[in-house]
């Protein structure tokens, strides 16, 4: 590989801000923030909205269609049966 082209891969700590869950994994991601890891190491923390523990698709919390598909939705939104 040629030397300064590539981004700095490192440990790094994600905190998904809606559930407060928190990982550890690699990524080349920069963060300024810095968090104590359990191992009593320091990473960078870079915040995320959603991750595993708070995507409905995960967690089994989806919306099911109960109107069916497209030709009961039409029927029903129009009133024809």
């Amino acid at each position: 590989m040629k030397e300064g082209i590539h981004p700095n891969y490192r440990k790094v700590v994600f905190l998904d801000t809606s559930s407060d869950y928190k990982f550890l994994t690699g990524s080349t991601l920069h963060s300024d923030e810095t968090v104590e890891w359990e191992d009593g190491n320091t990473y960078p923390l870079v915040r995320v909205e959603i991750s595993s523990a708070s995507h409905p698709f995960y967690t089994g919390k989806q919306k099911a269609d109960k109107a069916g598909g497209r030709v009961d939705r039409f029927k029903k939104k129009y009133n024809l049966g």
